[in-house]
């Protein structure tokens, strides 16, 4: 269910899921190769596009400013609840990352502005039995992470990319940028970040996508 009455447009695509859900099944896209990324900038099986392809489950959550919300909640020291001008209020950010879906294509010197996450943890304070974070965003859809992966020096929280707001349909006004993972480890639409103990898989991964999804080491499915 969507947060805080944030109005929701189209319908979930049951077929696309299941057609997802096959691919896992069925190992589709693998190539059975890893890379350095150290050495190699395209990751196994990957495309490289110019475009931006739009991938959601159906649902796209129409989210007012003065209705943002991003809680950061679980075993943290300090709830944090901030509003769209906490949010901007906090130290801004630029980056300059490529991003590689799950689906095959990925699309090289993305410029994203936000705030980045360590920013954030460094105000909630994460406690010292936290090791995982799960996400939840206004269309219901969920994803697990590491903190280790969650809190490294190139994750944000973006509003911007290539110096205008996200768009409702790449997630704006908010969603995480994790590029060092497939990209379905990345968000749209974030609302809620939980700190946890133990790992609590999201939406994929229980759906037979990987836990982690390096694209290096072409973790598509668990």
């Amino acid at each position: 269910m969507a947060e805080d009455d944030i109005p929701l447009t189209g319908a979930v695509k049951e077929n696309l899921i299941r057609t997802k859900e096959r691919w896992a099944e069925e190992g589709r896209l693998l190539t059975g190769t890893t890379a350095d990324p150290a050495r190699e900038r395209l990751p196994p099986g990957q495309t490289l596009v110019r475009d931006w392809p739009v991938l959601d489950l159906g649902v796209q959550p129409d989210i007012a400013r003065e209705k943002f919300r991003l809680r950061v909640e679980g075993l943290v020291e300090n709830r944090l609840a901030l509003d769209w001008d906490g949010f901007m209020a906090l130290p801004q950010s630029e980056m300059v990352v490529d991003i590689h879906c799950v689906t095959q294509w990925s699309r090289y010197d993305n410029r994203f502005a936000g705030v980045k996450v360590a920013d954030i943890l460094a105000l909630a304070r994460p406690k010292p039995e936290a090791r995982f974070v799960s996400l939840t965003c206004y269309d219901g859809y969920t994803t697990n992470l590491t903190l280790e992966d969650f809190a490294a020096p190139d994750v944000m929280f973006a509003h911007s990319w290539e110096g205008e707001p996200l768009s409702r349909q790449h997630g704006g006004p908010v969603r995480l940028v994790l590029p060092r993972l497939y990209f379905w480890k990345s968000p749209k639409w974030v609302t809620r970040v939980e700190l946890l103990a133990a790992d609590r898989p999201g939406f994929w991964e229980v759906r037979g996508y990987h836990n982690r999804g390096d694209p290096w080491m072409e973790e598509r499915y668990g």
